[in-house]
């Protein structure tokens, strides 16, 4: 209940008073602040968990696909050494983009950052997809089960979103995908690796997906595990968005570069696209440390290459032994793998907090589990190993 000021503390205004008055009445009790009516429509992003405590083991956090790697001791050292954030960072992010102009053979302008590739997301679709002055929400068309911020992101920019089923192997049914597209459809998102099932979307598939989508839908290609492929037949998104004028790459350095906490990540699209971005882009999105710690990283690739491809082997180590277990387990190309637990997938998320792992579940329809330590993955393959309703599937 409001408290009664004195009148002249309010500037003397009667009507101030008989408001205040009106309002903490039991008669006339006001309604509460409502959010806009989306709100309460959208899912709410479930963060990765971190592990139980348990006696005589050491915890591990799998429910989230961050890289259990710190960054280089260069980009250590290269935050440590920042002292101007008593000042605004550079809006455009300028040496970040120059470093990345150069390090993916891209002019400078054609790259737009953001915080994280998830900043970066919201940023597209904030400028080509929303509700038009007809009352009409414009559509974005994406697999599903896909990154599970997809439906938030897009549910904010006020867009209506259109879910296509993935195909049992945990691929987009990119055919599906492409008879979806109406007029109203402005957006298509595609996550390769797909978070949270794993594989990827090949060249030529692709390619012909784009040919057979109208030149006015914007195509994102989310590639926020890029580093961790290993498939010959990958798409590229930036050899795609050279050739198509309406396709927007997305990449990250919070997976492979270790540098989730900073939030950095960006866009590369063309003119035609990216001169509408840098209207809706997030002024200080990349903070003068973040960007500092990535362009250091980038300065240092080798290193990280190295780091990526321990995990790369530690992940091929634990598909191998889980299909060795008899385990179903979708090609697997990025940090994590999946388990097509169904209804199960509750119970083994338990049984995983109780050995010191946290896992990811998704409701009924499956768990993620990323790729941790030697020790946290060894473990996590210990429990398959006994665990008797491995998912079959071919």
């Amino acid at each position: 209940m409001l408290s009664h000021a004195p009148v002249k503390e309010l500037g003397g205004s009667r009507r101030w008073a008989s408001r205040l008055e009106a309002m903490t009445t039991t008669d006339n009790v006001p309604e509460g602040v409502l959010p806009r009516p989306v709100v309460d429509r959208l899912p709410k992003y479930a963060a990765g968990k971190p592990p139980a405590a348990i006696e005589g083991l050491t915890s591990y956090k799998l429910s989230s696909n961050e890289n259990p790697l710190p960054p280089i001791p260069a980009v250590l050292q290269a935050i440590a050494d920042q002292t101007d954030i008593n000042r605004y960072p550079d809006p455009l992010a300028t040496k970040l983009r120059n470093a990345l102009a150069g390090f993916l053979d891209v002019p400078a302008d054609d790259v737009v950052t953001g915080a994280g590739s998830l900043g970066a997301l919201n940023q597209i679709l904030a400028t080509f997809a929303g509700q038009n002055e007809d009352g009409k929400q414009d559509e974005v068309i994406y697999a599903w089960r896909s990154f599970e911020a997809y439906p938030i992101c897009v549910g904010l920019a006020g867009a209506a979103s259109v879910q296509i089923p993935l195909l049992s192997d945990g691929r987009h049914d990119l055919e599906t995908m492409a008879a979806a597209v109406t007029v109203r459809t402005k957006v298509i998102l595609l996550c390769t690796p797909n978070n949270p099932t794993g594989p990827i979307l090949t060249a030529e598939e692709t390619e012909q997906f784009i040919q057979a989508v109208p030149p006015n839908v914007v195509v994102v290609i989310d590639e926020a595990y890029q580093e961790f492929v290993r498939d010959a037949e990958a798409v590229d998104g930036i050899k795609l968005y050279r050739k198509y004028p309406n396709v927007v790459v997305l990449r990250t350095f919070s997976k492979a570069h270790g540098l989730a906490g900073l939030r950095v990540g960006y866009s590369v699209s063309g003119p035609l696209l990216t001169q509408h971005l840098r209207v809706t882009a997030t002024p200080f999105a990349v903070s003068q440390i973040a960007e500092r710690a990535a362009v250091t990283s980038l300065e240092n690739f080798d290193q990280v290459v190295e780091r990526v491809q321990s995990l790369v082997d530690e992940r091929d180590r634990v598909t191998a032994g889980l299909r060795e277990l008899g385990w179903f387990v979708p090609e697997a190309q990025g940090n994590f793998v999946w388990l097509n637990l169904g209804e199960h997938s509750g119970e083994f998320a338990a049984l995983a907090a109780g050995q010191a792992l946290s896992v990811r579940a998704f409701g009924n329809e499956g768990v993620r589990v990323s790729i941790g330590e030697v020790e946290a993955n060894t473990r996590f393959l210990d429990l398959c190993a006994g665990y008797t309703k491995a998912p079959q599937g071919s």
